[in-house]
């Protein structure tokens, strides 16, 4: 088998806390939607939302949006630049679980390639981890990717990314804590691999190699 040559992540549920997502960055986004919504620079976030739902209010969807944890492009750009404000101006921290950055750190020193895959929008996620609890990680990342390269649960998302990395899918592996998510990237070729954190709770596949952490996963893949 191909060693791995470049490793794409997940967030929520595979660095970070989903309490931290949940409990403290919608909470702080969710508060600030109407104000965020008026700035100039949300003019075009506002106008795909109409294009999307016609004759509805921008607000009103959004909150619908949120309530629904909609994984939806404009949503998510907005509260970006909401998350923008607080990381700027101290207010927010990117939370990690502590064994990331030291892996990252150590992946890429051993040559891997580190490459976030997120709902969150781009903007969000150079967010997190440019002003993470363990500093600037953003240069250890070689690229990010959201939505706007397909949903995480579609095979095409994958090959997609894939093609855009000019990595073979057999040499990808795929870390995040979402079955569905890992069952596409296994149908595009990818070495999937799913995050049990034990605060998260989450239930474990049959179908993909488990790790609890960031060593683990080392281990298994040999990286």
């Amino acid at each position: 088998m191909l060693p791995v040559a470049a490793v794409v992540t997940d967030i929520e549920g595979t660095t970070t806390p989903i309490a931290f997502v949940r409990d403290t960055l919608f909470p702080y986004a969710r508060a600030r939607l109407d104000s965020a919504l008026a700035r100039p620079e949300a003019a075009a976030i506002a106008a795909e939302i109409q294009g999307m739902v016609p004759g509805a209010s921008a607000l009103d969807t959004l909150r619908h949006w949120m309530d629904e944890d909609a994984k939806v492009t404009p949503l998510k750009a907005l509260q970006g630049l909401i998350w923008e404000a607080g990381y700027h101006d101290g207010s927010l921290k990117g939370d990690l679980y502590p064994d990331v950055a030291p892996a990252l750190r150590r992946w890429v020193r051993g040559g891997l390639r580190l490459y976030v895959y997120s709902s969150g929008s781009v903007p969000a996620q150079k967010l997190l981890f440019g002003h993470s609890v363990d500093g600037d990680l953003t240069a250890h990342f070689n690229g990010f990717f959201d939505t706007r390269v397909g949903g995480k649960r579609e095979p095409d998302s994958y090959d997609r990314i894939c093609i855009g990395i000019n990595v073979p899918p057999a040499e990808v592996l795929f870390l995040s804590d979402i079955e569905a998510e890992l069952d596409a990237a296994a149908a595009a070729g990818l070495r999937t691999c799913q995050l049990l954190r034990p605060q998260d709770g989450t239930v474990a596949s049959d179908r993909h190699v488990t790790a609890v952490d960031f060593p683990e996963v080392a281990k298994k893949f040999q990286l």
